[in-house]
């Protein structure tokens, strides 16, 4: 590599810019960590985890440090032979230059360096999220911690925690406390559930909070409402039992949903709240009021996905009044795409589109509605980053509906603005990239699953456009991300090793 011309090193996701400064790499031994304490505590765990030992001494410096004036969450990195500057625009850009600078050591013959580069880097979206399903099976406290440090040194900045669903309800409310004692005892194939009781749930908040990670919970209704019915079955309509119902049944086991029976299977779009029924209203208003008073962040997310049983008039009359009820409280409500078909949501209702990157259906009609109702869209398309689709044909885990195998190619090489027509960088609030548990019951089946493929979403939610630099392309990604199989094995992640990646 030529001094001050771009170049190719183990940094995910891409950087703005990255160039050789053409000097001597910069020794970790007998350097010292000075400036922020929060960051400076941050470095010297990741640096711990994989060299062995932490920077100690006054030879040289490793200088981290926060002036405000940039971009938010930006931050540059400065490293020469004699010194490492990380500048943060603010605390969130000085969290993401210290994790790029983790990303950068690397062994040598002088032992653990820092290539002399100088790296200028702010995010593309605003928003860059990951989602956790936790209501097909359940997942403790620790594992969504785990998570979220996962997330977290990828540069993903949201949490969607899809909390409830026919198989349970996982977080108790005061106002409707039947909910949990009723309606959590189980996960899909008969697992065991749970639940987080409120001091679970405003743990997990700042916990993510310490890491610039915003909580996004989502109770989703008016389907997938099976579990309140056990709480409060005057709330629930029957259970509408199709034909895609039952062959879903007869294809991956289990029993029918029967209306008041614990539901532990895989089908979807059988059940809906009663709509017409003054109550259902009155459970909104309780259910999001108390989870509003719970959550410091602006959104509060209420599903509106799959409501297949449910007659297309009511679900629009409830996905209005529901946001409409999330907005009087002062918050931003989120809706999967089915509810832009709705003619008055609140006003600002964020859409998640979670079609295929290339649209069927009119999925992407309905996601342009959002748009024009003067709200962003959330672009997660289920064939290129849901973490939960099978990598190989032969894996015991994910599931093929999305288009098949979603390799680790697949994952990286979609644009966010080449999905929806009409939909520009302008209409886009962020990328989030989800993964649903109907085949995954542990961490270590959520690493297997998500990794390496993660990287490849917090590269469509960070980086510059595809195509747009010489990082910027798969050759280029294949390469980095492989060289992150030192750093992921030091902080216990259980990659998957996608033969599409040269690991090193």
């Amino acid at each position: 590599m030529s001094p001050g011309g771009p170049m190719t090193v183990a940094v995910v996701p891409a950087p703005s810019t990255i160039r050789d400064v053409g000097t001597a790499p910069f020794r970790l031994a007998g350097a010292g960590i000075v400036g922020d304490a929060d960051a400076a505590s941050a470095l010297r765990t990741l640096l711990s985890a994989l060299t062995g030992s932490s920077p100690g001494g006054d030879e040289r410096t490793i200088d981290l440090q926060i002036e405000h004036g940039g971009a938010p969450e930006s931050y540059t990195l400065v490293a020469d032979e004699t010194s490492v500057v990380v500048t943060g625009a603010d605390a969130a850009g000085l969290f993401y230059g210290v994790h790029t600078l983790a990303q950068l050591a690397r062994e040598s013959t002088d032992g653990w360096v820092i290539d002399a580069v100088e790296v200028e880097d702010a995010p593309r979206f605003r928003y860059r999220g990951v989602m956790l399903d936790v209501a097909r099976h359940f997942h403790p406290v620790a594992t969504v911690e785990a998570f979220i440090d996962r997330a977290a040194m990828l540069k993903f900045n949201h949490l969607h925690l899809h909390l409830t669903d026919d198989q349970g309800w996982r977080v108790h409310l005061d106002a409707r406390p039947e909910l949990t004692r009723q309606g959590s005892g189980t996960s899909v194939g008969g697992d065991p559930g749970g639940f987080y009781t409120k001091d679970d749930y405003r743990h997990l908040v700042a916990y993510a909070a310490a890491r610039h990670v915003t909580v996004v919970p989502e109770i989703d209704m008016p389907g997938h409402t099976h579990a309140v019915g056990l709480a409060y079955p005057e709330l629930v309509e029957a259970p509408v039992l199709s034909e895609h119902i039952l062959e879903t049944v007869a294809e991956f086991g289990g029993d029918a949903p029967a209306a008041g029976v614990a539901y532990d299977g895989m089908a979807v779009g059988f059940s809906s709240l009663r709509i017409g029924d003054e109550r259902a209203y009155d459970f909104v208003a309780d259910v999001f009021g108390e989870l509003a008073s719970m959550t410091p962040g602006p959104y509060l997310h209420v599903g509106g996905d799959e409501a297949l049983g449910t007659d297309p008039a009511d679900f629009a009359a409830f996905v209005a009044r529901a946001t409409e009820i999330i907005a009087d409280l002062g918050k931003t409500p989120i809706a999967w795409h089915e509810a832009g078909a709705a003619p008055d949501l609140a006003p600002g209702t964020v859409g998640q589109y979670w079609g295929f990157v290339t649209p069927t259906d009119g999925m992407d009609d309905a996601a342009r509605a959002f748009v024009r109702n003067g709200a962003p869209l959330i672009l997660s398309p289920a064939d290129a980053v849901y973490l939960d689709m099978k990598q190989t044909a032969d894996s015991p885990l994910g599931l093929t509906w999305a288009r098949g195998i979603t390799d680790a190619r697949r994952a990286y090489t979609w644009e966010p603005t080449a999905v929806i027509d009409g939909i520009g960088e302008d209409d886009i609030l962020g990328v989030e990239a989800p993964l649903w548990t109907e085949t995954v019951r542990s961490l270590a089946d959520i690493d297997e699953l998500a990794f390496p493929r993660i990287a490849a979403a917090a590269e469509a939610a960070w980086s510059p456009p595809v195509g747009t630099s010489a990082l910027r392309t798969w050759e280029s990604f294949r390469e980095r991300v492989g060289r992150q199989a030192p750093l992921w094995r030091a902080q216990g992640i259980g990659f998957h090793r996608s033969e599409d990646i040269p690991w090193r």
